[in-house]
């Protein structure tokens, strides 16, 4: 019987020790930003704690997290560099604020920066730019800096963001630059319709990106493509208020990376000032935009529902008469029905030098104040099929 009883003995010393060693061993892998000197009162700058997690992170062999609990932290501008040697999680339970005073987020153009890093993980939590006094310093007219974008990946690879909401950006919430293999699901990226500049996603020189299930409502473009960006897929988007989803704009530049393989379907527009919009400069460039679709798309009160502008220039400065030099290829729209704020559902707007190529308008039905919209069409070549209201083009 003591025997027996010494076996038991000697099994659940073996249990309970396991356990405690596997609790050791996942502490050693998950660094809270608190026990580096982080403190949850939205006041103390907790921007020394969050670089110490992620350094110690950064040096771990293993995979790892860094959590950040519950409360709010106080983040000043940050740079996350890399490389690092293993996966890193960023769990976010918690609020990141930025600082009261605008100017606290300087001029560097970002807050929250990862560079150079591979493997990386962004799970929930909610971001908070405090974006209102700026926004009014640039309504102002006044001398005002450039302003931050939220969250900045530049030359990163292997990076999901999922769960995150931002709010009150001063500018972009969340821009992909020269990354690789980039997921994006169930954001929620929102500031004021008339918040200047607030766009929610800007994509450019990037590969291999997938944007789903989110939500986006903005004062500027709900996503952004811009130069040099390839193989985006994007599926089930809430867009609006905001200026909708644009391609551009594209062809500043004389010598530019062109824009390929985009996918946009089963999404819902609502109340945005475009719908799908391809826009670029008016004048020479070696850009262009080809192998688009667009396709299972809500509009609902959208004004510019299918736009495309390549006369673009706002300031009327820098745009000789040749037109635009960016060539728009193959885009397929299809099945996209609704509603438009205006008459002009359907605007074409395409370059005199370089006429939009091999558009394909496919089940069309876009109703302006419960009758048939209508459509401007400029330098357009391709052809319709199924139902196309309005008429007019192609």
């Amino acid at each position: 019987m003591d025997h027996i009883s010494n076996k038991l003995v000697a099994i659940l010393l073996m249990f309970f020790s396991s356990i405690l060693l596997m609790r050791t061993s996942m502490a050693a892998y998950n660094y809270n930003v608190v026990k580096f000197g982080a403190k949850p009162d939205g006041r103390t700058d907790s921007t020394k704690a969050f670089l110490g997690a992620w350094q110690a992170a950064c040096r771990s062999a293993a995979s790892v997290t860094v959590t950040v609990p519950r409360g709010s932290f106080l983040l000043k501008p940050v740079e996350f560099r890399g490389p690092c040697r293993s996966k890193i999680t960023f769990q976010i339970y918690g609020t990141i604020v930025a600082p009261t005073d605008y100017r606290g987020l300087g001029n560097s153009g970002y807050w929250i920066l990862f560079v150079k890093v591979n493997r990386i993980s962004i799970n929930g939590g909610t971001l908070d730019a405090r974006g209102a006094s700026f926004w009014a310093c640039r309504k102002s007219g006044k001398s005002c800096p450039a302003g931050a974008r939220s969250m900045t990946f530049n030359w990163a690879n292997n990076v999901v963001v999922t769960g995150l909401t931002s709010i009150n950006s001063q500018v972009t919430h969340l821009v992909i630059n020269s990354c690789n293999n980039v997921v994006v699901r169930k954001v929620k990226l929102v500031a004021p319709d008339q918040s200047p500049n607030t766009d929610g996603l800007h994509v450019q020189n990037s590969a291999g990106v997938t944007v789903t299930d989110s939500t986006f409502q903005t004062g500027d473009d709900c996503i952004s493509i811009g130069p040099g960006t390839r193989n985006l897929y994007m599926s089930k988007l809430n867009c609006g208020p905001g200026h909708g989803i644009s391609i551009g704009s594209l062809g500043r530049d004389a010598k530019e990376a062109g824009v390929q393989n985009i996918t946009l379907v089963n999404s819902v527009f609502s109340g945005s000032d475009n719908g799908v919009r391809i826009k670029s400069w008016a004048r020479q460039s070696t850009g262009f935009v080809r192998n688009v679709l667009f396709q299972n798309l809500i509009m609902k009160n959208v004004q510019n529902p299918i736009i495309v502008d390549q006369n673009y220039c706002p300031t009327h400065q820098g745009c000789p008469k040749q037109g635009s030099g960016v060539k728009i290829s193959q885009v397929v729209y299809r099945n996209i029905q609704g509603t438009s704020r205006t008459q002009h559902a359907l605007k074409f707007d395409c370059s005199r030098s370089n006429p939009c190529q091999a558009i394909r308008l496919h089940d069309i039905k876009l109703t302006f104040n419960g009758r048939s919209a209508t459509s401007q069409c400029k330098n357009i070549k391709g052809v319709k099929a199924g139902v196309v209201m309005p008429q007019g083009c192609l």
